[in-house]
């Protein structure tokens, strides 16, 4: 499980500093022996200061989970920053964001951290606590209680400010002093002379209290456990005896009477109850600390390892018990075996337990620099993908592989009449564009090509093993079709993408996924021409027997604009333009790139018939060739079933899946009519091509877990 621990150190982060700030601090000895405990249960750990950047940490370390998946858990020791009940803020953000928590909730804290609360609430309970009053200003009446009394701020913990008092001089001096630092009422209760014990609890429901433990005081100082003792100033040692050197009755009576206060404030998980024990051996209750520390020498720690805990078995069971009160079981379930029956529980697990795994491997992906014009950078991808698909056990189909463009693989049942997966290698981009390096949000991975390559080339990746995992892959038809040209239109490999599926029963290709969870079912095809016009040079103001070269190019382009329709789902533009031009002279030949979209080749060939018509003659060379043919894919009633079976896969997940038609061309419109086929199956993206391009990160996780449970087979 992923599991965040947060603390308050040394970050002030907030918008505004003011109110009392907090004076509690973990060590960093301490939080590093929390962490390596967590690590050594077999759980993904980071450490976080509790303060307002928390909820972008969070959301990144554990983004938005799957219908099923469990979501990471935050290990809560934050103190807070400033202000009142500052034990609630940080529960109180994890409740709003929705991430469960080791520990008592906002409304525990709070009542635990008011004292004087919690012993009224201790009183209507009929658990034993000290006679008290509450002083609201330094002109306070005298309380009605006997000396000598304890002095403490109302709304502190861990000891701050606490004093004893043995007479009204005293009371005033340590009541000013609290007034004057703290800044709140004072409590006052009667001193009980006598031993001090704490019961330290665990667990909800049936909560497992602790033998009590035993504050033995040294010399020096008063019969209390003081901040200066906590910090190690006071000159003195106090030691924890645990158990506590008490009558088994009174051991129990105490244990009994922290399990009533702890559940009086409605606690969660774990709390220490410390008491003090007078002459007639009965006890207590003085306060509940919710959020006991888990210091190596404090005694919260001590009674655990008196109980047979040890520090790391101590923490992990604290994320067991809390996750039984979310989750209802202290553990995931368990997968019996890699062949169990419940192949859909398999997968699932396999990739929702790897989400870190797989963006840390879109990440070296987005390291791999193989744009469509760099043929080393291919072939070191190349190399990269054949060695991640003979580890998973899929191999090599000579026939279907030129060893420069287009590779094939297949499963040991083969290919045929099976599902084919299309993927591409290189990343389609300007080459001219500067490099953009892998980053990540809350919701988004962003990096050259994450969307147009690496993320699906990964989630290929990840669908295959979690077959293998299962034991189903060597057993399914299964087809790998992994080409290079995606950004030279698919000139070299379209031969072979067109022979491999048109022995497949289906196709899925793993282009991006549209940016509100949409797959495509029918793509525009598109043409692509370079267009030469060349005129005669001229000086500028020098008169000719025809119109200037950029006015007649200008024109015709504006005439050629005009066979764009909507209607007819035409679209005819200028792409790139340049000139050339001698010197003082102006441009005497232009280059033009064309683009034309289409529904139909009959409707693009009467385009392509204008479009030759439109360039010639008026004193001008022509030249336009046809570079490359991209062919639409048409939507089919096979298709449609196809998209069916995967949406009601989906619903059973809870996870979108829309349809939609695209301008863009891909190697699906490669598939024959008779294959059903399926594109933009890869994850949802956003800004394809551009220096923004990103990836949604649930969309990943979702996509891959479809992939692997259709092509075993897997239906709802």
């Amino acid at each position: 499980m992923k599991i965040a621990v947060i603390y308050n150190r040394e970050s002030q982060k907030v918008i505004n500093l003011f109110g009392m700030p907090n004076r509690e601090k973990y060590g960093i000895k301490a939080i590093g022996r929390i962490v390596d405990a967590l690590e050594r249960g077999g759980h993904q750990v980071i450490a976080l200061e509790g303060d307002k950047d928390l909820i972008d940490k969070l959301e990144e370390f554990m983004p938005r989970v799957l219908k099923g998946e469990r979501p990471g858990m935050a290990f809560n020791l934050s103190y807070g920053i400033q202000g009142q009940a500052r034990y609630t803020h940080v529960p109180g953000i994890l409740e709003m964001i929705g991430i469960p928590y080791v520990g008592s909730g906002p409304l525990a804290h709070s009542l635990a951290l008011d004292k004087v609360v919690a012993k009224m609430i201790f009183q209507q309970n009929g658990i034993p606590t000290p006679e008290f009053a509450v002083l609201q200003d330094p002109g306070f009446v005298d309380p009605d209680l006997l000396y000598p009394l304890i002095v403490k701020p109302k709304n502190e913990a861990v000891s701050m400010g606490i004093r004893i008092v043995n007479d009204q001089v005293e009371l005033r001096e340590a009541a000013g002093h609290i007034f004057e630092q703290f800044q709140q009422p004072v409590l006052v209760e009667r001193y009980i002379e006598g031993r001090e014990i704490n019961v330290g609890l665990l667990g909800n429901g049936e909560v497992e209290a602790f033998s009590p433990a035993e504050l033995v005081f040294g010399e020096g100082g008063p019969n209390i456990y003081t901040i200066d003792d906590k910090k190690g100033k006071s000159g003195r040692e106090i030691q924890v005896r645990c158990p506590a050197e008490i009558p088994p009755g009174l051991a129990a009576e105490a244990q009994e009477i922290a399990k009533q206060a702890f559940a009086a404030l409605g606690c969660f998980d774990c709390a220490r109850v410390d008491m003090r024990v007078d002459e007639n051996d009965k006890p207590y209750i003085l306060e509940i600390n919710s959020l006991p520390s888990l210091g190596e020498h404090g005694s919260y720690v001590a009674a655990a390892e008196a109980m047979g805990l040890d520090f790391p078995a101590l923490v992990n069971r604290l994320v067991d018990v809390a996750s039984a009160r979310y989750f209802g079981t202290p553990h995931p379930p368990e997968v019996k075996s890699a062949g169990g029956r419940d192949n859909r529980t398999a997968i699932f697990n396999f990739l929702t337990e790897r989400r870190d795994r797989i963006e840390r491997q879109i990440e070296s992906w987005v390291n791999v620099a193989s744009r469509s014009e760099d043929p080393v950078g291919i072939g070191i991808a190349y190399e990269r993908f054949a060695s991640v698909m003979s580890e998973i056990g899929m191999r090599p189909v000579r026939e279907f592989s030129d060893g420069r463009d287009v590779w094939t693989w297949e499963t040991a049942a083969g290919l045929d009449d099976g599902t084919v997966l299309v993927v591409n290698l290189d990343v389609p981009v300007n080459p001219n564009f500067g490099t953009l390096n892998f980053r990540r949000d809350p919701e988004w991975l962003y990096g050259e090509g994450v969307g147009s390559s690496r993320a699906p080339l990964v989630m290929l990746e990840y669908a295959l093993r979690a077959l293998r995992h299962i034991r189903r892959l060597s057993k399914t038809k299964i087809g790998v079709v992994c080409y290079a040209d995606e950004g030279r239109q698919c000139i070299e490999s379209a031969e072979v993408i067109e022979r491999v599926t048109s022995r497949a029963s289906r196709v899925l290709v793993l282009s991006a996924g549209g940016a509100n969870n949409e797959c495509i079912l029918a793509r525009r095809g598109q043409r692509r021409y370079r267009l030469i016009a060349e005129g005669e040079p001229r000086r500028l103001g020098q008169r000719g027997s025809h119109a200037l070269l950029t006015k007649t190019l200008f024109t015709k382009l504006e005439e050629a604009s005009t066979l764009s329709s909507r209607k007819n789902r035409i679209a005819v533009a200028v792409g790139a333009l340049s000139t050339e031009a001698f010197p003082e002279l102006l441009p005497h030949r232009a280059r033009v790139g064309l683009q034309m979209s289409y529904p139909e080749r009959g409707a693009a060939d009467a385009i392509d018939r204008t479009l030759r018509r439109i360039f010639r003659g008026d004193g001008v060379k022509w030249h336009l060739a046809e570079v490359s043919d991209r062919p639409p894919t048409h939507s089919r009633a096979n298709s449609e079933a196809m998209f069916a079976e995967l949406r009601q896969l989906a619903e059973a997940w809870e996870i979108p899946l829309g349809s939609e038609s695209s301008l863009l061309p891909s190697a699906s419109g490669l598939v024959p009519q008779s294959v059903p086929v399926i594109s933009g199956f890869g994850p949802s993206a956003v800004d394809l091509f551009t220096s923004t391009e990103a990836v949604s990160r649930i969309s990943l996780v979702q996509r891959t877990l479809l992939a692997a449970q259709y092509l075993a087979g897997e239906r709802a």
